[in-house]
């Protein structure tokens, strides 16, 4: 089962509450039914008469903003309902299948799911705390660098971990082609130029490890340690022939803990990258 730390398993209960408060008040504006009541054919909901339907429009897109961020909160513990012929349903990420003819639940089903998402969060929170006042210390992939872990979550908390190593590895390469205005170039291009020595060319910024290159943690194995950029460089190679390149080209499906490994060392990499410092060539072919 994945580890998510307290912080983000918070954010989590804070989103389906306010998804609880956006349904109630659309509900307000709705006429409420049930399966049985509805046989099976009908909406379980339906407006008002007399209501403004365009209060009634804002009130429906308030609770589909909610529901987004709710039904992760669905995903990570795992409340849904079964329905015949379907299999587990989340009625939260589907709460509007409720004004559908042969509607699939009712307003009742929505509201058990989020009270039992609840609960679980609850609990999830209570373990989460307790264990991080052990000695050992938890691994919360949402702690990641902010541009892995974003691009990862979706997946990741759909246990698509394959899916989820390869969609951070090419969304890094994305953030800094893009912080550097590097679209012209493939990925390995790009980060072999991104961080090889020398100085910029113009169109072509380069990001350095910042200080003196006679430091002796710059120089030479002999002096003291390899140039830090000449190892970052050897690092995005790396990781893109090992990890990158694996995940894009073949299907073979990652377990939780070899996607945890892989998403941690390009968290490493992303970190290093930024205290790195962009060196750009001037007109005057001197970089600034």
């Amino acid at each position: 089962m994945a580890t998510y730390s307290t912080d983000y398993l918070k954010r989590l209960l804070a989103a389906v509450e306010r998804f609880e408060l956006a349904f109630e008040r659309w509900m307000e504006t709705q006429v409420e039914s049930d399966l049985l009541s509805s046989r099976g054919l009908f909406p379980t909901v339906h407006a008002k008469d007399g209501q403004d339907q365009r209060t009634v429009r804002e009130l429906e897109l308030d609770v589909a903003e909610t529901a987004g961020a709710a039904a992760r909160a669905v995903t990570v513990t795992g409340a849904r309902i079964g329905v015949a012929g379907l299999g587990p349903v989340d009625p939260i990420a589907n709460w509007s299948l409720m004004s559908a003819p042969k509607a699939l639940f009712s307003p009742q089903d929505v509201r058990n799911t989020a009270a039992t998402v609840r609960g679980r969060l609850g609990m999830m929170i209570d373990e989460a705390e307790a264990a991080s006042e052990t000695a050992v210390p938890g691994f919360a992939p949402s702690e990641l660098h902010p541009v892995i872990w974003t691009a990862a979550a979706a997946h990741w908390t759909t246990h698509q971990y394959r899916v989820a190593v390869r969609e951070a590895s090419e969304a890094l390469t994305v953030h800094w082609k893009t912080r550097l205005g590097r679209n012209d170039v493939d990925d390995t291009p790009f980060w072999q130029q991104t961080l090889s020595p020398g100085d910029p060319e113009p169109g072509r910024p380069k990001l350095a490890w910042p200080g003196e290159p006679t430091d002796k943690t710059t120089r030479s194995m002999r002096g003291g340690l390899e140039p830090l950029g000449k190892a970052l460089n050897g690092l995005a190679t790396g990781l893109n022939l090992t990890v990158r390149n694996v995940t894009t080209h073949t299907r073979d499906e990652l377990s939780e803990q070899e996607g945890m490994e892989r998403l941690a060392a390009y968290s490493y990499f992303a970190r290093l990258l930024e205290k790195c410092e962009v060196l750009h060539a001037s007109e005057a072919g001197e970089s600034t």
